[in-house]
Formats: structure tokens, sequence, C-alpha cells
């Protein structure tokens, strides 16, 4: 079900539980900033999920409350875990949900990582 990203965070949501390690998942890359890991349900033949490790309902809560040092080390964990999976070359998707419109199911912010097939359309055509 789509979510409000602009209630504020819940620290019972599914990826606060994972961050917390009270439900497993399949780690693919960790720091002091983000957390990575594969979802359970892949779109893709590589479907990957990068989550900051601070309390970010959304994208939007993220680049308004989020510190440089925050920001930049998640960037860079996008990049090192795409780097990692071997997709930069021939190429990848980033996603990012935000709210209702967008799709976004939970309300933590999340980077999908999707490759290693072509990915068709950025989006259904009509």
């Amino acid at each position: 079900m789509p979510i409000d990203p602009t209630l504020p965070y819940d620290d019972n949501n599914i990826f606060a539980r994972i961050l917390r390690g009270e439900i497993p998942s399949k780690k693919v890359y960790e720091d002091d900033w983000a957390f990575a890991f594969e979802d359970i349900n892949p779109q893709a033949e590589v479907h990957t999920l990068v989550i900051p490790k601070g309390r970010y309902v959304s994208w939007d809560d993220f680049s308004a409350k989020a510190s440089d040092a925050e920001i930049g080390g998640f960037v860079r964990a996008v990049g090192e875990v795409a780097r990692m999976k071997g997709l930069v070359e021939p190429g990848y998707r980033l996603l990012a949900n935000i709210g209702a419109h967008g799709g976004q199911e939970v309300p933590h912010l999340h980077v999908h990582i999707f490759g290693g097939q072509f990915l068709g359309p950025m989006i259904a055509r009509r």
C-alpha cells in the first residue's frame, strides 16, 4: 500500500527492523551510512536495495534533513554497490519511489538498483 511521505518516520517499518537485525536479509554491502541487501521479490536479474542508516521516510525527507556527510555517504554507497555487482558496463537503473503517486510502499528511503538484463523503457507507455 502506498505511503504518505510527509508522515513522521515509523521505527517499526520493515527496513528499520532489517537495520536492527530483527528481520533477516541477504546483505550485499554495509558502511557507516548505508546498508544494501537483495530484494526478496526481484523484478530483474539483479535487484538490490540500498537504504540509509538514518531515519528518513523518503528522498524528500532525506534531501531536506540529512547532513552533507550522510548524503555523500549514501550516494557513494549506491555507486559502490553498482560497481560490486558489475553493473557499470553494460548499465543499470536506479529507482527511488516517493509517495503514493510514485508507488512508495515502505516508509524508509530506499533506492532500487536494477540490472543484469535489458530493462526496457523507463516507465510503461499508456
